[in-house]
């Protein structure tokens, strides 16, 4: 409708247009439902983001927000995104932002925060009030911007323009997760672990044929930022296949004593997006209703410096691991996530399995690497013809200055350079338009090996151009650099089946003799004596590392890395029926369950605490120790051996007998054994003594208790070849093979060194039938066969991560 008086007396001119009201919803409906999905809700499966954390990263990015600069204002940063690039309002951007910088958001944050960013239960400070910057791993994501390797489109307003999609160097999709809701869909894509999906990527660009349970070898399931437990992995592998399905995650908890004869449940990690407060309010509301049983208080100690510490008190009388299953069915500590695994493709939404999703992140690899050599070749093929003319220009350069003085201008020299020289018109011009004091500068041997670096470099480039293996070899190259920088251990403890915590009601459990096994992933399981495990059949992630014969009401200890003794309740531990053609721990509780680890403490076995038994441990700098058996302390952890501030328990035994041989194996391929009986017990106060003699950069890799009847495992490697990927040589050898040596000596020579093997990455010493595991837990069974104990071994087509023999009561 529009007016238009002419003076005030003037009647007013009506123009009234109609419109079809159903044809004008239908119109703006899409529009708006447009708007939505591709501009909003939907991450790109390219570089894994929406476009409004593609927009912060780039105006961070264009801002000069490097790791190694300093915080801004996050409203600087929102206000420069809002006013170029997103025009959706100040609080979507600066939530987006949030939620990159959020640890427990983003498995690998983007974004670098100074300030409130928020928990779990409570929002962010405003926008003044935080700052913000890059992290490293968006310095990955942006990384040869400047390469013309993305397309770049126009703004909103036209007035500036944006990259289409990042180069994006993690494969951010499935790192990080993503989460929206469009209309009429949305996306729900939980984070995993940068290794394993790096791993994945790689290997299905180097069999492109694979299949989802190949790439499965390599990528078990999510690895969630907070941890957890993930229960069932059925749901993981439907949505693996056609990008459907759904798991549960599960709290994880361990039991302690908080009094003599009060126990609790303690939280140490939540499933993802829940916090605290909401579980506490669940639990009284629980308890209120009586829904729960057997909690006296509920109270969060956590802190910065232990982390998550929720603490459930229980009352006397009642079963932790059931009231824990009755926590697990009626409150939050058991969440369920539905995959929906939706991601635009070539502008299109669609539903992805884990296969093309890593297909389609490799093709823009492929591409964005392709583009990047492109320019990298053009650019010096430029600066090789400058050079080329420069070269000219320099050999005669006092002809170049009095053919440009002789010139009554500019156009003039021009021809009169470019006729005598045979100059092009792109070098003339470059060399009138540097000054003189430069042009003069130069010299020809400088010249020249700049010449040869800039046809190494064209050379080097054209070839791979030329061919699609080597760009292929270069993007796994890249991704392999990526995984080591930016990779960190896994976090969430995945279990194939929904076993139950409790085997009986009752708070009375028979003290039946038990064997409580350690399994190279962290599972610990108990089995009763009638119902011992077989070694039949394989099963990925079986290999058990450490094995002990108790009973069901008693108490054992971990011994971990730190030399630390953590106590575990026989009876909290899954107890497992056994498999008469296989040996498997699946079904057992992981480790965090019970026990706390500090930074970098690794469990190393399970050994008993409340018998005669004396125990000898070595450590990565040479020291033994054998310890006196006494009570132990009634703390949940105590140390057993006074380390150095740089030195670590790298093994230890039972000793049973003064003829026990205590053995150490160093990186250098050297091998010390004598009699148990050399060594006298300490207290567990004493800080050892003197095991073996090292030389300035040599160090333990293994330290057992054997029999002569044992055999000695030995894997060589090399320094230089990525982590991973060193498959090395083994070789078998009975320990009856070395010689005594006398305590504090360094050994005799145990692997001889192939032709690039420069030291030992496993040193082991068992009896029986050796097993070993290979990267990513899949099962392997050596060729046992014994070798002199100067051989070299047999190179092996797999790299082994482990190996364990066979316990006596298997």
């Amino acid at each position: 409708m529009a007016r238009r008086p002419e003076t005030p007396d003037t009647p007013i001119v009506e123009n009234i247009i109609d419109v079809d009201v159903s044809n004008e919803m239908q119109n703006s409906f899409l529009e708006y439902a447009y708007s939505v999905i591709y501009s909003r809700a939907l991450p790109d499966a390219r570089d894994g983001l929406k476009p409004v954390q593609r927009r912060i990263l780039f105006t961070m990015y264009e801002m000069g927000l490097r790791p190694d600069k300093g915080h801004v204002k996050s409203a600087r940063v929102v206000g420069e995104v809002m006013g170029k690039l997103h025009p959706h309002g100040d609080s979507a951007i600066y939530d987006a932002m949030v939620r990159m910088a959020q640890h427990w958001s983003f498995r690998l944050p983007m974004v670098d925060g100074h300030g409130n960013f928020g928990s779990l239960d409570d929002g962010p400070a405003a926008y003044r009030y935080t700052e913000a910057r890059l992290a490293q791993s968006a310095m990955a994501m942006t990384e040869s911007l400047d390469e013309d390797v993305v397309d770049m489109v126009p703004n909103y307003d036209g007035r500036e323009h944006e990259p289409e999609v990042l180069p994006s160097a993690i494969p951010a999709l499935l790192v990080n997760g993503a989460a929206g809701i469009a209309v009429g869909m949305a996306t729900n894509i939980p984070p995993h672990n940068l290794s394993e999906v790096v791993a994945a990527a790689r290997h299905l660009l180097k069999h492109p044929k694979a299949t989802v349970a190949d790439l499965m070898n390599h990528l078990p399931g999510p690895d969630l930022p907070g941890g957890g437990i993930v229960v069932g992995l059925d749901g993981i592998r439907e949505a693996y296949v056609d990008g459907r399905g759904s798991f549960k995650i599960r709290a994880s908890a361990r039991v302690e004593n908080v009094t003599a004869r009060k126990q609790a449940l303690v939280i140490t990690e939540l499933p993802y997006n829940v916090g605290p407060e909401r579980v506490i309010e669940k639990i009284k509301d629980g308890v209120n209703s009586k829904k729960l049983q057997g909690i006296s208080d509920v109270a969060d100690l956590s802190d910065g410096d232990k982390g998550l510490q929720l603490v459930i008190e229980l009352k006397s009388g009642f079963n932790p691991q059931a009231v824990l299953e009755s926590l697990y069915k009626h409150t939050p500590l058991e969440d369920q996530f539905s995959i929906n695994a939706v991601a635009l493709v070539e502008g299109k939404p669609q539903t992805l399995g884990v296969k093309e999703m890593l297909r389609v992140f490799l093709d823009h690899r492929i591409q964005v690497i392709r583009r990047r050599s492109e320019f990298r070749l053009r650019k010096a093929e430029d600066r090789m013809h400058l050079v080329a003319g420069l070269l000219i220009a320099i050999l005669d350069i006092d002809k170049v200055i009095k053919v440009i003085r002789a010139s009554d201008d500019t156009a003039a020299a021009r021809e009169k350079l470019m006729s005598t020289f045979k100059l092009s018109e792109i070098q003339t011009n470059y060399i009138l338009e540097m000054p003189l004091r430069r042009l003069t500068k130069f010299s020809k041997i400088e010249l020249e090996n700049e010449k040869a670096e800039l046809q190494k470099t064209i050379s080097a480039l054209k070839k791979i151009l030329s061919s699609e293996a080597a760009i292929n070899s270069l993007v796994s190259e890249e991704l392999a650099a990526i995984a080591k920088t930016h990779g960190t251990p896994r976090r969430t403890v995945l279990q194939e089946a929904d076993s139950s915590l409790v085997t009986t009601h009752d708070f009375e459990i028979v003290d039946d003799p038990t064997i409580v096994m350690l399994s190279i992933n962290g599972l610990l399981a108990r089995f009763t004596n009638e119902a011992k495990p077989n070694v039949g059949s394989r099963s990925k992630n079986d290999l058990v590392i450490s094995s002990l014969v108790t009973t069901a009401r008693s108490e054992i200890g971990i011994l971990t890395n730190h030399g630390r003794v953590h106590r575990v309740n026989v009876v909290e531990i899954p107890a497992l029926a056994a498999n008469s053609s296989s040996l498997s721990l699946k079904g057992g509780g992981a480790l965090k369950e019970f026990i706390l680890l500090e930074k970098n403490e690794i469990a190393l076995g399970v050994v008993p605490i409340l018998d005669d038994s004396v125990i000898a441990v070595g450590t990565r700098n040479g020291i033994v120790k054998r310890i006196t058996p006494a009570e132990p302390p009634k703390a949940s952890t105590w140390d057993l051996i006074n380390l150095d501030l740089k030195d670590e328990v790298v093994g230890f035994g039972i000793t049973t007998d003064k003829t026990d041989q205590l053995v150490f194996i160093t990186n250098n391929a050297q091998l010390l054994k004598f009699d148990a009986s050399r060594v006298r017990p300490q207290g567990r106060n004493a800080g050892g003594m003197a095991g073996i003699k090292l030389d300035a950069k040599d160090f333990v890799i293994g330290f057992y208790v054997a029999s002569e009847d044992a055999f000695v495992a030995t894997i060589s490697q090399s320094s230089t070849s990525l982590p991973g990927t060193e498959t090395g040589s083994l070789k078998f050898t009975k320990l009856s093979e070395y010689p005594q040596k006398g305590r504090a000596t360094g050994g005799v020579r145990c692997h001889a060194f192939r032709k690039g093997e420069d030291g030992l990455r496993i040193g082991f010493v068992g009896e029986g039938n050796p097993r070993a595991t290979a990267s990513g837990g899949n099962p392997v069974d050596p060729q046992f066969e014994l070798s002199k104990r100067d051989a070299s071994g047999v190179a092996q087509s797999v790299a082994i991560t482990a190996i364990a023999g066979q316990f006596a009561h298997e």
